[in-house]
């Protein structure tokens, strides 16, 4: 249903600058909503998954800050860059930190942007400004946890 209302939209709306503002406007609402199945529809008709918005947030920026994981799920597998940032050098990830989206930092941070802060912050200093320091340290060492058990798995598998 979804990709017909899609189509739909396609074909009514008139080709001209107007328009594109309403397609993007339509994606960036649909990660915001965390409308997974329309952002599929969008990139699997050649969106591109990291344009901006007149905000410089991308919809995979969108997504996180609002809580929607497989919103989140859907951008990064259609190639959506998790390392890029907003004009104020947040990444996504910094937004799931904002927010306390655990679930979804946990994934983010596979991503592995080990970038500082556009103010010269780590991704720990950043946490720390919003209290959120004992938390990233949990993910990290889950992550690192996570990482020694499949290395060892593989090594004793091969």
């Amino acid at each position: 249903m979804k990709s017909l209302y899609f189509t739909l939209i396609l074909f009514m709306v008139p080709f001209s600058t107007s328009a594109n503002q309403q397609l993007t406007d339509y994606f960036f609402t649909a990660a915001k909503m965390g409308e997974a199945d329309v952002l599929t529809e969008f990139l699997n008709h050649g969106f591109p998954v990291d344009l901006r918005n007149h905000q410089s947030y991308t919809a995979l920026m969108m997504a996180t800050y609002h809580g929607h994981k497989k919103a989140v799920e859907t951008l990064l597998k259609h190639g959506a860059n998790a390392c890029l940032k907003d004009k104020r050098g947040h990444t996504a990830m910094m937004g799931a930190i904002v927010k306390a989206e655990w679930s979804i930092a946990k994934r983010l941070y596979k991503e592995d942007c080990k970038q500082a802060h556009s103010t010269g912050k780590t991704l720990e200093e950043f946490a720390e400004v919003f209290g959120q320091t004992e938390k990233l340290n949990a993910l990290i060492r889950s992550s690192k946890e996570s990482h020694s058990k499949s290395v060892s798995y593989t090594k004793a598998n091969y």
